[in-house]
């Protein structure tokens, strides 16, 4: 090959490279990334509790905004009520979380941290936040959240609680 057959075609090597600067180089900007659209979560219709977990998780992963420290996830089987076997006391699953969520309230919540409640029994759930709240202080949870996904008739007394509380609330409508 000719020197300036070679000299041409490194001249337009160039030029074809020069033509595909991104948008960063021509702008000093980081090129737009279009984020694909979320699709819509839906509860599982059935009460198995793997499904229902796995939902959980990812309703709380998409509600994490204003979360900077830790998520306490609580959740509640359908048969909740029913008397653990072997349970020296014969209290339930939710008797044992009522408990445990009373005694974190009443310690209070750090800020940045997220309590986020779900169960296939929405009205048992919103018995156990309403049962640990009643009597929180009312800066308990100041600058922390309160996740709750739920159905909408126990959507307003929740949040009531929750707020005078001194959390954030939020609510997921399982649908």
């Amino acid at each position: 090959m000719s020197r300036s057959l070679l000299a041409l075609l490194l001249s337009l090597s160039a030029l074809f490279l020069g033509a595909c600067t991104s948008s960063e180089e021509d702008t000093g900007e980081a090129p737009k990334k279009v984020a694909a659209p979320l699709v819509e979560l839906h509860a599982p219709a059935t009460a198995d509790d793997l499904q229902w977990k796995q939902y959980l998780q990812q309703v709380v992963s998409r509600n994490m905004n204003g979360v900077t420290d830790r998520v306490f996830p609580y959740y509640l089987p359908a048969n909740s009520t029913v008397p653990t076997p072997g349970d020296s006391e014969n209290r339930s699953q939710f008797d044992r979380q009522l408990e445990n969520v009373t005694t974190v309230v009443t310690r209070t919540v750090l800020p940045g941290n997220m309590l986020a409640f779900g169960s296939p029994d929405s009205a048992k759930m919103a018995d156990l936040i309403a049962g640990a709240f009643s009597g929180a202080k009312p800066d308990a949870l100041k600058g922390s959240q309160v996740l709750f996904i739920g159905k909408p008739a126990e959507q307003a007394r929740v949040q009531a609680l929750v707020e005078a509380a001194g959390a954030k609330f939020i609510f997921v409508e399982a649908k």
